[in-house]
């Protein structure tokens, strides 16, 4: 069992199907808010790890959606930036356990990682918003 630190979206259904899958394969969670930490660069940048730029990015961000910010461009720096003053930007849930973080939630990373319980629903990072309104 591990203890996860489980930085979320408050009222995020992706992270609540997260967190309970989480929980069914016997991990501790601790839940916190994305949204009101205190980020800094250096408390942000390791939950980015190696993934490229673009992947640091919630792809369902109005901001992201639109095109005004546009992930050719960035700096990692200016991304950094761009998150603590807009945490909608970063993609979630962020994780840690001990010195290990990672953002986003791809099951088979994180069954890898500290082991999932095998379920028949698919539970990733993708927005269920964004797909329950694609299929309209």
């Amino acid at each position: 069992m591990a203890h996860v630190i489980f930085y979320e979206k408050p009222g995020c259904a992706g992270n609540a199907r997260q967190k309970a899958l989480l929980v069914a394969s016997g991990h501790e969670v601790e839940v916190r808010d994305l949204l009101t930490e205190s980020w800094s660069p250096s408390s942000l940048r390791p939950y980015f790890g190696s993934k490229p730029l673009p992947e640091w990015f919630n792809a369902a961000s109005p901001r992201i959606k639109s095109g005004e910010i546009d992930l050719e461009k960035v700096t990692p720096q200016e991304a950094l930036v761009m998150m603590m003053l807009d945490p909608v930007l970063i993609r979630r849930p962020l994780m840690r356990i001990g010195d290990h973080c990672e953002a986003g939630f791809d099951s088979a990373a994180v069954d890898a990682w500290i082991g999932l319980k095998r379920t028949d629903e698919t539970v990733s990072d993708v927005c269920v918003r964004s797909i329950a309104n694609d299929a309209f």
